[in-house]
C-alpha cells in the first residue's frame, strides 16, 4: 500500500477509461499522419498503416495482461521494474516521458494551427502555449472532474469524425488515391512507419491511470480493447477517404489537413467548413488533455520509486492530483512548443513509443517465466504469439525510424545514455519490485 501522501483517488469507470483511450489517440487521426504521404504516397503510408494495426493490436492484448496483473501508474515502468529490474525500468521510464512529453507539444501546435486557420490573426505558438495553461488547470481540478471532461470532448471527436467521413467520402474518387501513390517505392513505406505510429501512439497511456479505477482488473481490458477498436475504425477510414478527394500532395505538409479538406470539397467560405474547423478543436482538446494526464502519472510514479525528484510524487491534498508533476511536464512542453518542427516531435515520440513497446512486451515475456503465479485476471490470447509479434515489429519499427532520422535518433539514445550513465553514477539503490497484490 502507497503512503497517504501518495494516494491517487480511485474513481474511473470501464466507461472514463474507453474514452481516455480514445481520447489519448484521436488527435493522431486529426493531424501527424498525413506527414506519411509526403515520404511514401498514398499507397506506401497505407501499408504502413496497415502493418501498423497488427502491432498496435497484438500489443494491446498484451500490454493489457500487464495492465491488469499490475495497476501502478508507471505503467511500463513499474512492469520493467518487477521483470527486469532498475536498469530497464529506467529505459521504459525514459521512453515513456519522451512519447509524452513530446507527443503534447505537437498537439498544442496543432491547436494553435486550427485557431490560425479560423481566425488567421491568432499567434499559433501563444496559442498553444494557452492551451497549456488552461488544460494543466482543468487537470489540477481532480481525476473525477478530468475524466467527465475527456469523455464529452472524446464523443464530440468521435462524431466529428464520423460527420467528416460521411461529407467527403461522396468526394472520393479512386483515381485520386492511385495517382504516384507509391513515389518512393516500397523504402517509402519504412520511411512512413513514424507517421502510421502516430495514428494510435499515447493509447498504451491508459495504463498510467489504473491506479485510479476501482477494480482495474476488470475495468482496464474493456478500456484498452474497445478503445483500439474504436480508433481501428477512425484511422483506416479518414485516412483512405481523405486521399482520394484531390491531389494528396496538397495535404501532406500541413498541421490541418482535416478542414483544408472540408475546405476542398464544400469551399472554404461554406459555413460546414468553418463549423467543422471549430469543433476540430476537440479531438485535439481529447488527445492534448489525456496526454497531460499521462505524462503527469509517468513523472509521479518515477518520483515515487527515487528515479526523479521527490517533490513530482507529491499528491495535492484536495484534489489528490500530482500537481508538481502536471506544472512540471506543463513547462518542459512550452519550451518544446518554441523548438518548432511538428514532424521531429512526432518522430521523436514515435521512437520513445516503439523503444517503451520494446521493454514492455521483454517484461510480458521474462514475467511469464518468472512469476508464474502473478494474479493475471487478463490473459493475452495466442500467447507467445501476440507479444512477439508485438516484439518483432516494434524492431521493424525502430530500425527504419533510426535508419531514416539519424540525427534524431542520435538526440534520443545519447540522452538516454547519459541517463543511465548518471543514474549508475549517482549509485542509486536497487530497487526491488512493488508489490503487485492489492
Amino acid at each position: 500500500m502507497q503512503p497517504k501522501q501518495s494516494a491517487l483517488k480511485k474513481t474511473l469507470t470501464a466507461t472514463q477509461v474507453w474514452a481516455i483511450a480514445v481520447g489519448l489517440v484521436i488527435s493522431g487521426e486529426y493531424f501527424g499522419w498525413n506527414y506519411g504521404w509526403g515520404v511514401a504516397g498514398t499507397m506506401g503510408l497505407l501499408i504502413a498503416t496497415l502493418l501498423v494495426t497488427v502491432l498496435y493490436i497484438s500489443f494491446v492484448f498484451s500490454f493489457t495482461e500487464l495492465t491488469a496483473a499490475i495497476p501502478n501508474a508507471g505503467g511500463p515502468f513499474a512492469y520493467a521494474l518487477n521483470a527486469i529490474g532498475p536498469i530497464g525500468a529506467l529505459i521504459a521510464g525514459y521512453a515513456t516521458l519522451v512519447e509524452f512529453l513530446l507527443a503534447a507539444p505537437a498537439i498544442a501546435v496543432a491547436l494553435g494551427s486550427y485557431v490560425h486557420f479560423l481566425y488567421p490573426q491568432c499567434n499559433v505558438l501563444i496559442t498553444a502555449t494557452v492551451c497549456y495553461v488552461v488544460f494543466t488547470f482543468i487537470n489540477l481540478l481532480g481525476i473525477k472532474e478530468s475524466a467527465v471532461f475527456n469523455v464529452i470532448v472524446t464523443l464530440l471527436a468521435i462524431g466529428e469524425l464520423l460527420l467528416f467521413i460521411g461529407v467527403i467520402t461522396p468526394h472520393f474518387q479512386l483515381k485520386n488515391f492511385m495517382h504516384n501513390n507509391l513515389p518512393f517505392g516500397y523504402a517509402g513505406v519504412f520511411a512512413a512507419l513514424p507517421f502510421a505510429i502516430w495514428f494510435y501512439l499515447a493509447i498504451e497511456g491508459t495504463a498510467m491511470v489504473a491506479e485510479e479505477t476501482n477494480n482495474p482488473q476488470q475495468i482496464m481490458p474493456k478500456g484498452y480493447i474497445y478503445g483500439i477498436a474504436t480508433l481501428t475504425f477512425l484511422a483506416l477510414a479518414v485516412m483512405i477517404v481523405t486521399g482520394g478527394i484531390t491531389d494528396w500532395q496538397r495535404l501532406s505538409a500541413i498541421d490541418y489537413p482535416l478542414p483544408e479538406s472540408i475546405g476542398i470539397v464544400l469551399g472554404k467560405n461554406n459555413t460546414l467548413t468553418k463549423f467543422f474547423a471549430g469543433i476540430g478543436l476537440f479531438g485535439l482538446i481529447a488527445s492534448f488533455h489525456g496526454i497531460i494526464i499521462g505524462y503527469s502519472r509517468q513523472l509521479f510514479a518515477l518520483s515515487r520509486a527515487d528515479y526523479l525528484p521527490k517533490i513530482l510524487s507529491k499528491v495535492n491534498s484536495k484534489t489528490q492530483v500530482p500537481h508538481w508533476a502536471l506544472i512540471a511536464g506543463g513547462l518542459i512542453g512550452v519550451i518544446a512548443v518554441y523548438s518548432g518542427g511538428t514532424d521531429k516531435l512526432i518522430i521523436l515520440s514515435a521512437i520513445g513509443a516503439v523503444v517503451m513497446y520494446i521493454v514492455a512486451m521483454i517484461s510480458l515475456l521474462v514475467l511469464r517465466k518468472k512469476q508464474p503465479g502473478l494474479h493475471r485476471p487478463f490473459v493475452v490470447p495466442l500467447y507467445p504469439y501476440f507479444p512477439v509479434m508485438a516484439l518483432v515489429l516494434s524492431f521493424v519499427c525502430l530500425i527504419a525510424i533510426i535508419y531514416y532520422n539519424i540525427l534524431l535518433s542520435v538526440i534520443f539514445f545519447g540522452v538516454m545514455t547519459i541517463v543511465i550513465i548518471l543514474f549508475l553514477w549517482l549509485k542509486k539503490d536497487a530497487m526491488k519490485p512493488e508489490s503487485t497484490s492489492e
